[in-house]
């Protein structure tokens, strides 16, 4: 069995995300994907960690989701050996011992451009049993 290990935040999944983690999933037959833990991811972080890591888990074809070291990065390499771990277009990571594989951008398609989106649109949720989004432009 070949482990391949990738990580994020993933505030929101988006297409992005879905290719980056398809990709990887390429390269093994295992994909472990570590999600940033709350204090790794800052402000980043929309939701908390356990709320990302579910919505991770929910992808069909993600092995295993583990949320990653708040205060030791590295920690997950020792514990999960991966033969592979993969990065994505802006991840800047020194991963001595480890084959790493880059995975490039997913045109048009990144967190901070989606919420800016959303933020622009000002796009509201409502709490009504339809479940149905509203949108008001200003």
């Amino acid at each position: 069995m070949k482990k391949v290990l990738a990580g994020g935040v993933f505030n929101i999944i988006h297409p992005g995300h879905i290719y980056f983690l398809k990709e990887a999933k390429k390269l093994g037959s295992y994909l472990i994907v570590v999600v940033a833990s709350d204090r790794t991811a800052g402000k980043k972080a929309i939701f908390p960690a356990e709320v990302r890591k579910k919505m991770v888990e929910s992808l069909k074809f993600v092995d295993r989701v583990v949320i990653g070291s708040e205060t030791d990065r590295m920690s997950i390499l020792e514990k999960e050996k991966p033969d592979i771990v993969v990065l994505g277009y802006d991840q800047e990571m020194q991963i001595p011992d480890f084959q790493v594989k880059r995975i490039r951008k997913l045109k048009g398609f990144s967190t901070k451009k989606i919420i800016k989106k959303i933020k622009n649109k000002k796009i509201s949720y409502s709490s009504s049993s339809s479940g149905h989004c509203s949108s008001s432009s200003s």
